[in-house]
């Protein structure tokens, strides 16, 4: 009989943004939860996917030049941008063998916008 494959995991971080997104004449502000989940078989010699402080410190470190911006001045034309580009920016900051799954932008109203690694 095979072992049993590991366990699979994950870890989330959430941080609130900010941003602006112009759509024709008209701006829009746009309060967003921002959360990245970081993913792995198994678990660390700690018990852990990954260091959360390591997680929140990527994700802060992204959103900052984001925060309170208008985001076609960032080359960024809507929400699933946003999203692209934080999965692009932090999936170097998982660390093998985790890898980012997921970056997930969620508005007010509870609607979710998810883009998956």
């Amino acid at each position: 009989m095979a072992p049993p494959e590991p366990l699979h995991f994950e870890a989330a971080v959430t941080r609130p943004l900010s941003v602006v997104f112009k759509v024709g004449d008209l701006w829009e502000g746009h309060d967003y939860t921002v959360e990245i989940i970081a993913s792995r078989q198994g678990l660390d010699g700690f018990d852990v996917v990954v260091d959360f402080r390591d997680l929140e410190r990527a994700l802060d470190r992204s959103l900052v030049p984001l925060q309170g911006r208008l985001l076609s001045d960032l080359g960024l034309d809507g929400p699933l941008a946003l999203a692209q580009r934080l999965l692009a920016e932090l999936a170097p900051f998982v660390p093998v063998p985790a890898r980012l799954k997921e970056v997930a932008l969620t508005d007010g109203t509870g609607r979710k916008l998810a883009v998956r690694a």
